[in-house]
Parts: structure tokens; C-alpha cells; sequence
């Protein structure tokens, strides 16, 4: 028998007596920790905290259809949130989602209208902008290698500049013609726009795209190599380009996911209203990139989830509605919105510190 396979006699040692000493890599973590480790814990305690807090001060807010008006707000802000915090996730961000939204509504409106062709076409035709934006600012952050918010305060003033220049050169307004009455509209509007009915309550689609969509980004984060890409990309894209992780093409796509959820967002806002107002948007990027921070997303990148911008979301729409359910002055609405972002920063470090403290 060769050495090789000769075996060593065995050795019994006794049994240690009194507790296993294990180092910190090793030893199990409380369940307490290891949820507070989410980064959409510290917003859901939040979003709770503000819930019951206007349960008690806006007595409206407990009628449901009040709180069909809330989903509904909430989610034309967090249809939005999610690419942006998929973006942020992957480390950038993007000032021209707001304006973005409202240039996709214009093309499909303008092209549907002013050529007299189906509103499907403008659809389309507004799909191949919102995407060309968003593919744009992907290609100059790689490319230049400048950071994004100087490339997206960039498309955000062109985009600002063409949305009312090019509004009033071809509607002769500032805003667009009505298309309610065009081929294809029902169609459209029964997609982007439509309601149901539950219990009584009417509720907007919207809110089941936003939970749809919101549940989507978290399977692909959590169980695709994208959302692997998306997470490496955003702690260290050199290092992740050193593994193979394709940095250009997860850069470039998730500016074009924002893109596409401007797109979306900007198609509910016009078979909503059948019209578009050229100057709107401005200031709402920065809903956006607050409902997804709040959502425990960080700015520097690498850290974040797709549940999170939803609890970030519904605290918006929440203080949005809850004000005016409650009777206070909504001039107060941004300043509630700020304190509310720094508070629930501040509660999302103290949640992470207290997670990976051993």
C-alpha cells in the first residue's frame, strides 16, 4: 500500500467544555442585525412612522379612496424612483430624468398630432427619444469619463431649452394640441391611463405597474447577473471590469432604463390629460433621486434595492396628499420634504452602523 493512501490513526479529543469561541467572521449574527442590514428597512420604519402620523392628523386619510389618491401619487413617483435608484445602485445618477418625462410626452403628442398620423406612431417615435436620451448620457459618461452630473445638468438644460423652444415653433404654444379625439387614443389611454374598480374605490393602473415593476428590479438584482453587474459596477468599476463585468454596457443600459421609465411616465402623463404643458418637470429629478436616497440607496454607489424607493415613494405621495387632507398650507410641502430626506438619511446611517457593529 502506497503512503498515499495509508491513513492516520485517529485522535479523539475530548469534547470542549463551556461555550464555542468563535472569531467575528464566523460568529452568527442576531435576526435583529441581519434586518436592519437591509438597506429598505430604515425607510419602511419611516414610512410607517409618517403613515400613522397623518392617520392621526388628516382624519380623511383613513377613507380609502383617500388612500387610492395616495398610491396614485405615490406611484408617478415611483415608477421613476426605480430606474433612477437602479442607476444610483450602479453608481450615477440623472438630473434630466425630471425634464425627460415631459419631452417624451411632447414627441409622441407632436408627432401623432401635427403629422395627423395614429397616436401609436408618436408613441413609438417617443419610446426611440426617451431611449436615445438615455443612451446618450450613458455613451458621454463613458466616453469622457466626466462625472454625470455634469453630462445629465448638461441634457437636462438642452433638453429644458428644446421642450418649450421647439413646443412653441410647431404648436405656436406652450403647450400641446389636444389628441383626445385621434385614432388609437382609447387604446393608448386604456394602457397607460386606465382605472378599476376595487371595493367601490377607483384605482389608478399605475399603481400596479409601479408594485409590478418594483418586484421585476428586485428579481433582477437579486437573481441575475445583471443585478450582479449593476452592484459590482457601482462599489468598483475597475475592479469589476478586471473581473469581466461589461462596465460600458451596464453603464450605458441603466441610463437607458431611466430612459425608458421616463418614457412610460410621460405616456400616463398624456393620455391622462390629452395635453402636455412644454415647461413642466424641472425640479422633479430631484423627487426622483430624494425617493430613492430616503429608499437607502447610497450616492456613492454599490448599495441599494428596489423596495426601498417604493417605502421612499409612498412617503412622498403620503406627505403630498396627507398635507392637503389635513388642511395645512401645501407651501410647506418642500420643506416637509426635506426635513423628511435628512431625517430619513440620518435614520438609514444609524440603521447600517447598528447593523455592522459586532
Amino acid at each position: 500500500m502506497s503512503m498515499t493512501q495509508q491513513a492516520a490513526p485517529a485522535v479523539e479529543t475530548p469534547p470542549a467544555s463551556g461555550p464555542q469561541q468563535t472569531d467575528g467572521r464566523t460568529a452568527q449574527r442576531p435576526l435583529a442585525l441581519k434586518l436592519l442590514a437591509r438597506p429598505e428597512v430604515g425607510v419602511f420604519l419611516g414610512a410607517v412612522a409618517v403613515y400613522v402620523f397623518f392617520l392621526a392628523a388628516a382624519p380623511p386619510v383613513r377613507e380609502a379612496s383617500a388612500m387610492a389618491n395616495i398610491l396614485y401619487q405615490s406611484s408617478t413617483i415611483g415608477l421613476m424612483a426605480l430606474p433612477v435608484a437602479l442607476l444610483m445602485i450602479g453608481g450615477e445618477f440623472d438630473l434630466s430624468a425630471g425634464v425627460a418625462v415631459i419631452t417624451s410626452a411632447l414627441t409622441a403628442s407632436m408627432v401623432s398630432y401635427q403629422l395627423t398620423m395614429n397616436v401609436w406612431v408618436g408613441v413609438i417615435a417617443a419610446l426611440v427619444v426617451s431611449l436615445a436620451v438615455g443612451a446618450f448620457n450613458g455613451w458621454m459618461l463613458v466616453k469622457t469619463g466626466l462625472p454625470s452630473f455634469l453630462v445629465t445638468l448638461g441634457t437636462f438644460l438642452i433638453l429644458q431649452g428644446v421642450n418649450l423652444a421647439v413646443t412653441k415653433l410647431v404648436t405656436g404654444n406652450v403647450a400641446t394640441d389636444n389628441i383626445s379625439d385621434m385614432d388609437g387614443f382609447d387604446q393608448a389611454k386604456a394602457i397607460f391611463a386606465s382605472t378599476f374598480q376595487v371595493g367601490g374605490v377607483t384605482i389608478k393602473i399605475t399603481v400596479v405597474y409601479w408594485l409590478v415593476f418594483a418586484a421585476l428590479a428586485t428579481w433582477v438584482l437579486l437573481r441575475t447577473k445583471y443585478g450582479n453587474w449593476i452592484f459590482a459596477v457601482g462599489g468598483n468599476q475597475h475592479s469589476a471590469r478586471a473581473v469581466g463585468v461589461p462596465v460600458t454596457f451596464t453603464k450605458i443600459s441603466l441610463f437607458m432604463l431611466v430612459g425608458l421609465g421616463a418614457w412610460f411616465v410621460g405616456m400616463h402623463n398624456l393620455f391622462s390629460f390629452s395635453t402636455v404643458q412644454s415647461g413642466e418637470g424641472v425640479g422633479q429629478e430631484l423627487i426622483y433621486i430624494a425617493a430613492a436616497v430616503i429608499g437607502g440607496c447610497l450616492l456613492t454607489g454599490g448599495y441599494g434595492s428596489a423596495i426601498g424607493p417604493v417605502f421612499g415613494a409612498f412617503m412622498f405621495g403620503m406627505v403630498n396628499q396627507g398635507i392637503v387632507y389635513a388642511g395645512w398650507n401645501p407651501d410647506w410641502f418642500k420643506a416637509f420634504l426635506g426635513v423628511m430626506l435628512l431625517g430619513a438619511t440620518l435614520i438609514n446611517l444609524w440603521v447600517r452602523r447598528t447593523a455592522t457593529r459586532r
